[in-house]
């Protein structure tokens, strides 16, 4: 039982933590101060801990990294779009 909300808390504090720039980079479009390359791999790497997650029957990681891969995905289109 312990485990599993050591494992909700650090979800949260990973997935809030990121919130931030996320809406910073949503809100103004700006994306010049953040590298292509990192945020395609980070990315992935996200997308991968969520299978991972779901896979291992891991909900902590699997709802983490879901909504962390939304909005990593938000800010590597918005990359894409806005160069």
């Amino acid at each position: 039982m312990y485990t599993s909300i050591i494992g909700y808390v650090a979800a949260f504090g990973t997935t809030v933590s990121f919130l931030p720039q996320a809406i910073k980079t949503i809100r103004t479009k700006d994306t010049s101060g953040i590298s292509l390359y990192m945020y395609a791999l980070f990315t992935f790497g996200t997308l991968c801990w969520l299978i991972y997650g779901v896979m291992s029957g891991s909900m902590p990681v699997a709802a983490a990294n879901a909504v962390t891969l939304v909005f990593a995905s938000i800010i590597l289109a918005y990359k894409l779009r806005y160069k």
